[in-house]
């Protein structure tokens, strides 16, 4: 159990694993150095201008993950600008890829707890670049990784990733037996057949043993960000940087608007009744606007004679939940998006985190809310969606 003495948990935070997180778990005589493992390298991902020096990347069966840095986190936590990033790996925070030293970075922040997303090499779609049975083993040394993290607090509340190439009943199998080792939810990449052509859509019935087994075992289905979606205007060749990455990660919700969108329509909701899923690293200001959407939507085309007999907003708030890190204007619009639907997040240790002052970030966007649904959103729907 969580004990609560701060009063804040974070639904979004990301777990670095450790640099020999995979080559100390996958056989290097079975896949050699295909297995993830940093490298130094001049190289830059999709560009034509070497370093002028050497840094370390992630390569993941043959190939390079990762641009801005070997992991993606601010070189210095403490940085106001957080504009640089480690090139290599003794440049990395401690408190970011260790689970003893993380803890204080929790305390410092003042979080109870924190549930954890991947972070590098772990992409969405990062271990299609293998074949179905090197993507499995991937799988399962991250899930294992990650599952250690558990032994040393249960302040962490870990997610696992999934495999997709093995077919439905190892996916399942492997979501099994990552509930087993502790992880209490699932990341997924937000439409398949789009990450890999291979795949079934998303609503397609061969996913079904997925969504039965995760409400039977009572885990969250997560989608994060963009997740795995490419629905952007490409980055332009302009920008800085900084520039580019404020530009994503302002426009990202607008992938899980059209994914809440397809799912209050697919059927799956009413198929799967108890099945919960959360969008992370989102906001609330588009959830609105979407519900509402969908609802006239419903009513003009009287798809009640079709099948679809429940409102999508009743869909919503019943199954779906929402993270929210600085916005007060979404704040504003919570008893609409739904009390029971909304938590909080701190993104740590991504540039846009709030740490170390998440809590003036808090008050901020808490201003004149009532305690009772401040613990609600800031702490209450966390403890019970995850059942801590």
């Amino acid at each position: 159990m969580v004990n609560i003495k701060y009063g804040l948990i974070s639904c979004d935070s990301h777990a670095q694993l450790d640099k020999d997180a995979f080559t100390s778990r996958m056989s290097k005589e079975k896949w050699g150095d295909a297995v993830p493992h940093l490298e130094d390298t001049t190289k830059r991902e999709h560009m034509a201008i070497p370093y002028d020096y050497p840094v370390q990347r992630w390569f993941v069966n043959g190939q390079m993950v990762g641009n801005r840095g070997v992991v993606n986190c601010p070189t210095v936590m403490d940085d106001p600008l957080r504009r640089t990033f480690p090139q290599r790996w003794d440049q990395v925070p401690r408190q970011v890829y260790d689970p003893v030293e993380r803890l204080k970075a929790l305390d410092r922040d003042r979080l109870d707890a924190e549930v954890v997303f991947p972070n590098d090499p772990i992409q969405s779609t990062t271990f299609f670049q293998g074949d179905a049975e090197f993507e499995l083993d991937c799988v399962r040394a991250y899930n294992d990784a990650l599952a250690e993290w558990v032994q040393v607090s249960d302040r962490y509340v870990p997610l696992a990733i999934i495999p997709y190439l093995n077919g439905i009943d190892v996916t399942v199998a492997e979501v099994e037996r990552a509930v087993r080792l502790g992880h209490r939810g699932i990341v997924m990449v937000g439409e398949p057949h789009h990450a890999n052509k291979g795949l079934k859509h998303f609503n397609d019935p061969y996913w079904h043993p997925l969504w039965a087994a995760c409400e039977d075992l009572e885990v969250p289905v997560h989608w994060h960000a963009g997740a795995g979606m490419s629905l952007s205007v490409p980055r332009w060749k302009g920008y800085t940087q900084t520039q580019g990455q404020a530009a994503g990660s302002s426009g990202s919700f607008a992938v899980q608007a059209q994914l809440i969108t397809n799912l209050l329509f697919s059927g799956l909701p009413e198929m799967y009744p108890r099945l919960k899923w959360v969008c992370a690293e989102t906001g609330l200001g588009w959830v609105n606007y979407i519900l509402e959407a969908c609802d006239h939507e419903w009513e003009r085309r009287h798809l009640w004679t079709e099948g679809r007999t429940m409102r999508p907003s009743e869909l919503f708030h019943r199954q779906v939940h929402v993270d929210f890190w600085y916005e007060s204007v979404g704040v504003q619009q919570r008893h609409q998006v739904g009390l029971d639907n909304i938590m909080w997040e701190s993104d740590f240790p991504h540039s846009t985190s709030t740490y170390p002052e998440s809590w003036r970030f808090v008050d901020r966007a808490m201003e004149n809310v009532p305690e009772a649904e401040r613990k609600q959103l800031l702490y209450g729907n966390a403890m019970r969606l995850y059942k801590l």
